[in-house]
């Protein structure tokens, strides 16, 4: 039994409860489904799980907690699947299902497949979400590491509880930086140095000699007449240099956004228009300006310069409206840690456009992230490239250690430990319980051990009962990490579930014990049904793996 199955039994004796007159009528409006939960108790000895009903509801039955919890005690205990319930402290319900319905589970899971842990929590919800979105003009590095990872994380959970979910790179190819940036590849495709200010590292001069070797003709031009040329060519090369680089580190993007497309549509002015028409548009001093104040910023912001041109906070306008005409409820942001001061401008914009800041714009930061021991890239100058780390650290060990850790922590990555096969390595003790499980599958294969029957009372260890338990909480897990933004949440709990896995795998057999004069050992239904929950627990592994976008490896 699962524990949303748990769940909606309970809900389905509250209510008749209330038909037989045992709980007042007017109960019936506050007896909604959602707010029926069940959750593991602290200690294996109090159930298999608790619920505190009688404590939400008992006030608005005009009852005593534990009054409100012998109604549902009798009706509960009563039900298929259920041993027992008891009636802890103030009013809580500790319920214990007997061994079949707590077993059922494996197979459960089983049947399931890759779809175990997806659930329907956010469906019909539409989210855009921005990540990573670095300048063109170098390549990844650590400052983009951990939104690389967290974003495609949190995008798999999104999906996987039912939202529609686009994944967007916005592309910072407009102003100045990009003149810089064509200067500094200009410099070097004649052999001079980059100007004050421009972009040092030997990936310029590869720039370089690629654009020349795509254009061969272009040192002959003037620098004037060949700035445009080496701008377009070296921001290509670039650009698919990242996406390169993020395809290696399994981070895909559904949409990649320019911002001079938003300059070219005529975007900008149309957002100045659609915000002056809000009536957040003042024209000061000779410029325009959002009056984002009204809406908590420390100031007011520039939409257009007075001479004109329109600002970076004006394609951040253009850019959110634009998402919005796209048809996107939600926006979410997954911003650095330099950031912080784009939150109030960026949700005054949404007011200023009429949404609601609360919902309809998500602002996530990211702190910092170092690595013990890592060496600058020569390639790049003074920083640590993104595929420098991938090759060093390998893409599993480096995207397991960002998930599992909170946005908001500042992390230290260590090498030593993610490159080391030992159970002081998260990633590698999750995806050893995977291999294990995998292996355990192919023994029992070879003894005969196959899944052709299944008797869920037989799994009655106590290892049995707490893996059952762990598994059952995937689903909740994934859910609530989706609605949190939290990957590092499905992460630690596979920990947890490996941990389980290891303790059950020590303690019962799958195979039968040979016999005395060395025989194979009769093949019996504890058998089959222990290869299920081995197989169930495979599962869970590998699907918490994938959304994390891990690979779980059958043989290590």
């Amino acid at each position: 039994m699962k524990p949303e199955e748990l769940s909606a039994l309970i809900h389905a004796q509250l209510l008749a409860a209330v038909d037989a007159g045992e709980l007042p009528a007017a109960l019936r409006e506050e007896l909604t489904a959602d707010r029926v939960r069940v959750e593991r108790p602290r200690s294996r000895e109090h159930g298999d799980w608790a619920t505190n009903v009688a404590l939400q509801f008992a006030k608005k039955a005009g009852m005593d907690p534990r009054e409100f919890a012998a109604v549902l005690t009798a009706r509960v205990g009563e039900q298929e699947g259920v041993a027992q319930v008891d009636i802890a402290g103030p009013g809580f319900l500790n319920i214990t299902l007997d061994a079949a319905a707590a077993g059922e589970l494996a197979r459960t899971i089983v049947e399931a497949g890759e779809a175990y842990g997806r659930n329907d929590a956010l469906a019909g919800r539409t989210v855009n979400m921005e990540f990573v979105s670095a300048n063109p003009t170098g390549p990844l590095h650590i400052g983009h590491t951990r939104w690389a990872a967290l974003g495609d994380a949190i995008a798999r959970l999104l999906r996987a509880s039912g939202a529609q979910v686009t994944a967007e790179y916005y592309i910072n190819d407009a102003g100045n930086q990009m003149n810089v940036f064509a200067d500094s590849v200009l410099a070097r495709l004649h052999g001079r140095d980059v100007p004050e200010g421009g972009y040092p590292g030997a990936y310029v001069q590869e720039l370089a000699d690629q654009v020349e070797k795509d254009h061969p003709d272009v040192r002959e031009l003037t620098d004037e007449a060949a700035r445009p040329v080496v701008r377009e060519a070296a921001y290509r090369l670039q650009m698919q240099d990242i996406k390169d680089t993020l395809a290696a580190f399994d981070v895909h993007f559904d949409v990649f956004t320019p911002e001079t497309r938003l300059h070219e549509s005529g975007a900008i002015q149309q957002a100045v228009d659609t915000l002056r028409d809000q009536g957040h548009v003042a024209d000061r001093d000779g410029a325009v300006w959002l009056t984002t104040t009204d809406f908590g910023d420390d100031k007011d912001r520039v939409l257009v310069r007075a001479n004109g041109e329109p600002t970076y906070f004006a394609a951040d306008a253009a850019y959110y409206l634009h998402k919005r005409d796209r048809g996107f409820e939600e926006k979410v942001y997954l911003l650095g840690a330099d950031h912080h001061g784009y939150v109030n401008r960026l949700k005054a914009i949404a007011a200023a456009a009429g949404d609601d800041p609360a919902t309809n714009i998500e602002i996530l930061i990211g702190q910092l992230i170092s690595v013990n021991g890592a060496k600058l890239s020569k390639r790049a100058g003074n920083i640590i490239e993104l595929k420098d780390l991938v090759q060093w650290l390998g893409k599993d060990a480096l995207r397991y250690d960002l998930a599992r850790y909170p946005a908001d922590s500042p992390i230290t990555i260590d090498p030593e430990l993610l490159r080391s096969q030992s159970n002081d390595n998260p990633v590698y003790y999750v995806q050893y319980a995977h291999a294990r499980a995998c292996g355990a599958a192919r023994t029992a294969e070879a003894f005969g051990v196959d899944r052709s029957a299944f008797d869920g009372s037989l799994l009655t260890d106590p290892t049995e009962s707490e893996l059952l338990a762990q598994l059952a909480e995937f689903p909740s897990v994934v859910a609530s990490a989706a609605r949190l933004r939290e990957p590092h949440r499905v992460a630690r709990h596979l920990e947890v579930v490996a941990g389980a896995y290891h303790s059950w795998y020590a303690a019962c057999r799958i195979t039968p014990v040979p016999a005395e004069d060395g025989a194979p050992g009769a093949v019996e239904d504890l058998h089959r049904t222990r290869l299920w929950l081995n197989t169930a627990a495979a599962q869970v592994l590998r699907n918490g793996l994938d959304l994390l976008g891990v690979s779980a490896p059958e043989k290590m």
